[in-house]
């Protein structure tokens, strides 16, 4: 039986890393060790910044919601209470774009909150 040698396989790894780490700075995007050790650590930071991007926006939907309830007299837990209570259920991404987009349907809204408590 003739030997196996892993050479073709061993290429199309280092390729594929390589081909990953394309456009980095430096020997990060030429040499296979340090490539490797790049499009690793990359990698860790694209799944934690999977987890991040949605801690981020929600921060910012209660930010955008919580500005547009101060101008209607009202602060942000309050005003979410109130809408739970009086058994309006939209979500806080819905919510922001409301009180981005449209000022006198979120103060309808905060009207229907206020009535509520």
């Amino acid at each position: 039986m003739a030997r196996v040698k892993g050479a073709i396989m061993s290429r199309k790894r280092r390729n594929r890393v390589l081909k990953a780490a394309k456009g980095y700075y430096g020997s990060k995007s030429k040499h296979f060790r340090m490539a490797k050790q790049a499009v690793m650590k990359s990698g860790n930071y694209a799944y934690i910044g999977r987890k991040q991007k949605k801690r981020d926006f929600r921060r910012l939907w209660i930010a955008r919601i919580s500005a547009e309830a101060k101008v209607n007299g009202m602060n942000y837990s309050t005003f979410i209470h109130g809408l739970k209570a009086s058994g309006i259920d939209l979500n806080r991404k819905m919510l922001s774009e409301i009180a981005v987009a449209d000022k006198a349907g979120f103060a309808a809204l905060c009207e229907k909150a206020k009535a509520a408590l």
